[in-house]
């Protein structure tokens, strides 16, 4: 029987105090003051005008840095302290940091012992694996069971990145961590109600693209389908959190993660419960918001502020996908409009997340309910085919529901509904054509065909498109397409790793003598979805 995370910290705390042999009748007492100084909150609440100053002034080249620091004194020691502060310049609010936090490091140390890229990334998971939290002021929301993270800058739990992850600790046989990681999902889902982007107090107005049930599916495929039943109430808490408020949709045509579309239908889009500059990305998103405004003063920093968070739910933080071209043919960030869209990919996971309901309930033996659930898969399923596929560009495309049309952006987004098999063949076979024109490339397939500075576009392939694109080509027998991107994909990982002894975030696809671009911070190493996605790619 696993001990509740309650009880965990109560017992860290009382090994403090035996450790400090302050045992006696008032242990009780200082263990209540001990948990009471703790705050977890989010960067800007918890440290208030150091928080500004310290983003504001660039005191360290990722925003990340500072939003991920452990507090060495308590908090609001430190806020009283730098209120009384006379100097506020950078020289001094850096001496200031460096004397009252724990700056966060990137680098593990992992040295390559063996020629084998398999043993390698098997290795590495221990390398990469984290143990249960201890509760402590910072933003590192705490996880009761020990978990993987992707690597580099990325020091806690991400949410879609996880499922990819897994794929590689089933083909290595870590079940045991994938059941930790599974049910540190299901404690947020019960704690939060939904999964926020990851556990970190600055990811709590959004969550990531619903990968939960694909999670939970890989458990059931190494433990039975009875998984699918105990994880049952969380599937259905993160489906509500999807589907929030679709009684307002009777007075308006969109709330939150929810559109009522033309003809009725309800379907969903990304979004983010916060309009306000992402705390890890502070100065960028105040500059973008700026350049947005110059170009269209009609537009309000609070719309441009919620279009970066809800692009950061997507996953493709940032793409072509959410971007609209300007009048010399480029896409600008400043442009983003992610709430405006109906994403493939998100309706596609929801379709899945609706049938994974149903089969758990018809295990359970609720029929009628696992009826109603099967009912909306399939009308979903109905108006992905109605609103996604483009006969135009013969793909499954975005789409934009305040234009009522398909976006003109090309992206391998559109590999989804092959992935959950809600393609018919004749689109399919379009859309094999499709991938062998456009995005094929000598190292995989690209994420999309626009050359735009931004990550998920090209000339970069990411480890989790490479899956989704190759098991949804399989799904409809495509075997010699599938395979071929498959051992381009291997191929690429192999050649960059024999080269650097380093599994990266991402690669460039198109020119492999390069490493990957694009994007906000630069290529991380690690790393936790290309782990996973070559370790059951290459045992396919």
């Amino acid at each position: 029987m696993k001990m509740p995370l309650s009880i965990k910290l109560r017992y860290f705390f009382l090994s403090l105090l035996f450790l400090s042999c302050k045992i006696g009748p008032d242990a009780e007492q200082e263990i209540k003051s001990l948990e009471e100084n703790i705050q977890i909150l989010p960067p800007d609440e918890l440290y208030g005008d150091l928080f500004y100053d310290v983003q504001t002034r660039e005191l360290f080249e990722d925003s990340k840095t500072f939003v991920d620091v452990i507090p060495q004194y308590n908090v609001s020691l430190i806020r009283q302290r730098y209120s009384m502060l006379n100097d506020t310049s950078k020289e001094a609010v850096t001496e200031f940091v460096d004397q009252h936090f724990l700056l966060p490091g990137n680098d593990f140390e992992f040295k390559k012992d063996s020629s084998s890229i398999n043993i390698h990334i098997a290795k590495l998971w221990e390398v990469l694996k984290r143990p249960a939290d201890v509760r402590q002021s910072g933003t590192l929301i705490p996880l009761p069971e020990p978990y993987i993270v992707p690597g580099g800058r990325f020091r806690e739990i991400y949410y879609w990145d996880s499922y990819f992850t897994m794929l590689g600790l089933l083909e290595d046989e870590e079940i045991e961590t994938i059941q930790n990681m599974v049910d540190n999902f299901a404690f947020l889902i019960d704690e939060y109600g939904f999964i926020p982007n990851g556990n970190r107090t600055y990811y709590l107005g959004r969550s990531q693209p619903p990968f939960f049930a694909m999670m939970v599916q890989v458990l059931a495929e190494a433990k039975g389908d009875d998984v699918l039943v105990t994880y049952l109430p969380q599937l259905e808490k993160e489906y509500d959190f999807w589907m929030n408020g679709v009684g307002k949709l009777n007075e308006q045509q969109a709330y939150r993660r929810i559109v009522k579309m033309e003809d009725g239908e309800i379907m969903n889009r990304y979004w983010d419960d916060k309009a306000t500059p992402r705390p890890e990305s502070y100065r960028e998103d105040v500059q973008t918001a700026k350049e947005a405004i110059k170009n269209n003063p009609e537009l309000s920093k609070e719309e441009v502020y919620r279009n970066l968070r809800a692009g950061a739910e997507s996953g493709w933080d940032f793409s072509s996908r959410w971007l609209t071209k300007n009048e010399d043919g480029n896409f600008e960030l400043s442009s983003i409009q992610t709430t405006d869209i109906i994403p493939v990919d998100l309706n596609a996971l929801m379709y899945n997340l609706e049938r994974t309901i149903a089969k758990a309930m018809i295990l359970k033996g609720t029929l009628a309910e696992a009826k109603m659930f099967h009912d909306r898969a399939e009308n979903r399923k109905k108006a992905i085919l109605k609103y996604h596929w483009d006969d135009e560009s013969s793909f499954f495309m975005d789409y934009n529901f305040v234009n009522a049309d398909n976006t003109d952006n090309l992206s391998l987004a559109g590999v989804y509904p092959l992935f959950f098999k809600i393609a018919k063949e004749d689109q399919v076979n379009k859309v094999v054509e499709k991938i062998k024109g456009t995005f094929l490339k000598p190292g995989g397939v690209v994420t999309t065909p626009y050359n735009t500075g931004q990550q998920w576009d090209a000339p970069n392939g990411w480890a989790p498109l490479q899956w989704v694109t190759y098991k949804g080509l399989k799904n409809y027998e495509k075997e010699d397409l599938a395979n071929t991107i498959k051992e381009r994909w291997l191929s690429l990982n192999k050649d960059v790793y024999n080269r650097t002894f380093k599994m990266l975030e991402k690669y460039n696809v198109e020119d492999l003598s390069k490493k990957s671009g694009g994007g906000e911070y630069p290529t991380q190493d690690g790393f936790g979805w290309t782990n996973g996605v070559f370790q059951k790619l290459s045992k396919e």
